[in-house]
């Protein structure tokens, strides 16, 4: 068969045109290419998968272009790994090696292409940078093919968000419009307080007149097997003069009226249902009302059986005598909050300066499918204090709003709770918290409350010049900080992370999924550590040294004393993490970089000590020996085409350049020491997990006005939609506060196992990290400064003359890990325990 280049070179097709052309001429279903097709990705979607077990609950509508032609073809099942790790992504290039043709028997003329293999994902090829409008593609569709907007999988009728379940998406979720001018008749309209009578007899209850007062963001409770068209969930609280009701609205009806159901919105309400209040739920705090809650029955809106009558009135028509309470709000100024008790709820306002990336964080639900929430953190001030608003923000069905949270906008958050942590006050949203900011304050309840008044008032009195250097965005930031104290967790102590064996954290790294953060704990002793600058500069030689009769040795490429064993670990890990994960401490200069996996998956992989000394006996060089690993990971066979060649071969020749010239440019250790110990048991350890050098996305950086949509695409998750205005654009990325970091190697207490950590001090104000965390001043040696996280002078070699004191001291350290996408692992410990701070169960030391 002809490679696919033939057919796009020749001008007169295209490779996909060609490829499908043979797929349905095949007397078989399915086609394996020779030569692996090069498409662009330009869609992901996802839906519920009809049979499943929890962890795979859901599949994927990949939607794919050789720049002439696009089709949305089903991933399979087997292929749902690479896009839940991250490395399958829109704007990414696809290596595809095998299609098959699937039909639906159950239906007539429905039939659709799968990928069922997958060579590699590479960084997009240049030829398909000059595509400007992804839309102007035509859409490759034959007879027997379906076109369809929705799942392939015809069972579902509507996609999900890509990496979380409670976003409106897609397009039958109708977008907001301005309500119409009605007519309607409250002659014959009854109160909420008399809903109970109409709930205990036959009769069918009256039309009602309310108020929404609060919206929860949208629930999904679907699951695999279930025969619900749209199983969403959304709750209302509504109110009239006689009180509060919760409203339920279901299924179908979400996407119908989610966008149009906003807090202060007037409802006319028909041929609704009344059920019991189910109570095992949250609910908003509403205390600025002198009303009547009522908690036995609540409000259902169904699509069916009876289908629920809604109309929405106008502002302009809403009357003063109908008695409808106005929203209510409970503002807080930030030197307020210390004040407030634990839990309680209040609405705030601020000048936001600082936006976290969002992380995922797995939902502890132990039925239905795997879900994630999404997450940021936010800073915002309001002038009534030095310190910020801390904002746990979750997402809240407004996508629009949180993924746009940028720094220098005015942001409105309501119905947030208070969490108090020792000494550490932050504010966390709810289930009905909602969103504003900068463009959607007009026209809202809030804006004539007293305390949003004072606050516009006080930002006419700021400089933007001078705010505009107090922000920050990105980076790695969890709050808050760890306790002073570590006790493992009990029942009745949840204070800290449960313990978890070094070597049990393969399991926990290779399971982790895109930006999903998972904090954990792991204790040990601390063998080596190793001080890195930042941003790394151009090496020069140094030479040994001895600092206060301590041996601490300033490692270079040339010239260095190294031990052969350090020599060949620091090898081992330069060359893990080079073939693991895109260095981004330099600019890399190629277009395309392979990202290599296995066909079951994505694969972590993580050099051994054990596997290294096999492969040495076995008589492997070292090239050898990457070649075995890549054969213990299902890496595809070797045999390729000439027109393969010319897709894969020149992309390997410039990964291994790249690697040649990140190794010249990234910053080796420039102070080392290592204790007694570790010489001596480095060669028995089976397994040593370096996960790589710091990720320029671990170091928040300054914001820029004018990469304002570059920084938000790069802080957001991996879009569902490619936009290659985006993809192209670049910035330069200028960190905070950042001079450099410590990576620590924690040998395990058995001496089975070690990990490679990084420690990335708080070294000024500026960080995010040190807002509301107690400056405290301490000696400025190493241990204290891992321990507190804070340095008090600029870190240089020096600090580790002081290294000695972490010989034979047991420690415990919190790790934050996070999946960063496209095989970079982020492991970043945010805590380490002395011997002396570890308390057992039982109280004692």
């Amino acid at each position: 068969m002809a490679g696919p280049s033939d057919h796009s070179d020749s001008g007169s097709g295209s490779a996909l045109r060609a490829v499908f052309e043979q797929l349905r001429s095949a007397h078989t279903l399915s086609l394996t290419l020779t030569s692996p097709l090069c498409l662009a990705v330009i869609a992901l979607d996802r839906y519920l998968s009809v049979q499943h077990p929890a962890a795979e609950s859901y599949g994927y509508d990949l939607t794919v272009t050789d720049g002439q032609w696009r089709i949305k073809c089903q991933l399979a099942d087997s292929l749902s790994q690479w896009v839940r790790t991250g490395s399958l992504r829109c704007g990414a290039g696809v290596l595809v090696s095998q299609l098959s043709m699937i039909h639906d028997e159950t239906r007539l003329s429905h039939s659709y292409v799968r990928i069922d293999n997958i060579h590699s994902v590479l960084e997009l090829p240049e030829r398909f940078l000059s595509i400007k409008d992804v839309g102007g593609i035509p859409e490759w569709c034959q007879d027997h093919v379906t076109r369809s907007d929705g799942p392939l999988q015809l069972s579902r009728k509507y996609y999900l968000p890509l990496w979380i379940n409670d976003d409106p998406y897609g397009s039958v979720w109708l977008p907001y419009s301005p309500p119409p001018d009605v007519v309607i008749d409250v002659s014959r309209i009854t109160l909420l307080a008399d809903l109970e009578a109409f709930f205990h007899s036959s009769r069918r209850p009256l039309p009602l007149l309310v108020r929404i007062l609060h919206r929860s963001r949208i629930r999904y409770y679907g699951k695999p097997g279930q025969n619900i068209d749209f199983p969403f969930q959304v709750y209302c609280e509504v109110a009239d003069q006689s009180g509060v009701m919760s409203m339920v609205v279901w299924n179908d009806l979400c996407p119908e009226w989610y966008n149009r159901l906003t807090v202060g919105s007037v409802l006319y309400l028909q041929q609704y249902s009344l059920k019991h209040s189910y109570h095992n739920r949250s609910r908003p705090h509403i205390r600025t009302l002198s009303l009547m809650t009522f908690h036995s029955i609540e409000i259902s809106l169904n699509p069916r059986s009876p289908a629920s009558v809604v109309t929405v009135i106008p502002p302009k028509s809403v009357q003063p005598q109908w008695g409808l309470p106005d929203v209510p709000y409970n503002f807080a100024t930030r030197s307020e909050v210390d004040s407030m008790n634990n839990n309680q709820a209040c609405d705030i306002i601020g000048l936001v300066t600082y936006v976290g990336r969002v992380e995922r964080i797995r939902s502890k639900e132990k039925t239905g499918p795997e879900k994630f929430w999404g997450y940021r953190w936010v800073h915002a001030v309001d002038g009534t204090t030095d310190s910020p608003f801390i904002l746990e923000i979750f997402s809240s069905s407004q996508p629009e709003i949180f993924n746009n949270i940028c720094p220098m906008t005015y942001l409105v958050c309501t119905q947030m709770r208070v969490c108090q942590m020792g000494c550490s006050v932050y504010l966390t949203s709810s289930t009905e918290t909602q969103l504003f900011i900068t463009g959607c304050h007009k026209k809202q309840p809030y804006v004539s409350e007293p305390k949003v008044k004072a606050f516009i008032q006080w930002t006419k009195t700021l400089k933007d010049s001078v705010m505009l250097r107090r922000t920050a965005v990105g980076g790695h930031y969890c709050y808050p900080p760890a306790p002073p104290t570590f006790t493992p967790t009990t029942n009745n102590n949840m204070t800290n992370e449960p313990i978890t064996a070094v070597a049990d954290l393969k399991g926990e790294l290779e399971s982790l999924q895109y930006r999903e953060h998972r904090r954990v704990a792991v204790q040990g002793y601390v063998a080596a550590v190793q001080y890195h600058t930042w941003p790394p500069q151009p090496e020069t030689p140094h030479s040994e040294h001895q600092q206060e009769g301590v041996s601490v040795r300033e490692v270079t490429d040339t010239g260095a004393e190294i031990p052969p064993s350090t020599m060949d670990e620091m090898t081992l890990r330069q060359r893990e993490m080079d073939s693991t994960s895109p260095d981004s401490d330099v600019t890399v200069s190629p277009k395309r970089r392979r990202v290599e996996t296995g066909l079951r998956g994505v694969h972590r992989q993580y050099f051994t000590r054990s596997k290294m000394q096999f492969n040495r006996q076995a008589g492997l060089t070292s090239n050898e020996e990457e070649e075995e690993e890549q054969r213990d990971e299902g890496e595809l066979e070797s045999e390729e085409s000439e027109v393969e060649d010319e897709h894969t071969s020149a992309v390997e020749k410039e990964v291994a350049q790249t690697s040649q010239d990140i190794q010249q440019a990234a910053s080796h250790p420039t102070a080392l020491w290592e204790s007694k110990v570790w010489p001596l048991v480095k060669q028995q350890v089976t397994d040593h997990f370096c996960c790589g050098r710091l990720n320029q996305e671990s170091i928040p950086e300054k914001f820029n006005f004018d990469d304002r949509e570059v920084l938000l695409h790069h802080l957001n998750l991996s879009p569902a939609r490619w936009t290659p205005d985006l993809t192209s654009q670049t910035h330069t990325h200028t960190p905070v506060a950042c001079t450099g970091y410590f990576t620590l190697t924690i040998l395990g207490l058995n001496q089975k196992a070690a990990v490679d950590l990084l420690f990335v001090p708080v070294v000024s104000p500026d960080d995010p990290r040190a807002a509301g965390v107690p400056h405290t001043q301490h000696d400025n040696s190493l241990l204290s400064c891992i321990s507190t996280g804070r340095l008090c002078v600029q870190p240089d070699g020096s600090l580790m003359s002081s290294a000695p004191q972490l010989e034979s001291e047991r420690v415990v350290c919190i790790l934050d890990l996070c999946l960063l996408g496209e095989r970079r692992v982020e492991v970043i410990c945010s805590k380490l325990y002395r011997t002396a701070d570890i308390c057992q169960p039982n109280g004692t030391q």
